[in-house]
């Protein structure tokens, strides 16, 4: 029942080249944004795209994978939870960050021609 309690998976498309980090430890993180869309009609019979934002990371392998085959338009399924953090400003605003720590992904976009 752990798998359960916090679990998101997505489908949706890279914003921009993943940005990889590299630590003195020998680990390495990969951060990217993924976009998913959502249409609807409104009460006019307009049709409305709804566009969201999620913030990615993924550590190790998934982001050694990430810095090699991952590039701006890819569409991917994401597989990970959410993670929650605050943090503080230089001019002592509290602020909140929801990330998705990717578990695994898979590249759903045909490969580029070389």
């Amino acid at each position: 029942m752990n798998t359960l309690r916090n679990k998101v998976s997505l489908i949706g498309r890279l914003g921009a080249k993943p940005e990889i980090l590299k630590f003195d430890n020998g680990r390495m993180l990969a951060r990217f944004s993924i976009a998913t869309n959502e249409g609807y009609k409104n009460k006019e019979g307009e049709w409305v795209e709804n566009t969201q934002w999620h913030n990615v990371k993924a550590w190790g392998k998934s982001a050694e994978y990430a810095a090699k085959a991952l590039d701006k338009g890819t569409e991917l399924a994401v597989d990970g939870r959410l993670v929650n953090s605050t943090y503080e400003t230089k001019t002592g605003e509290k602020r909140y960050s929801t990330e998705i720590e990717a578990n695994d992904f898979l590249i759903l976009s045909p490969k580029k021609e070389q």
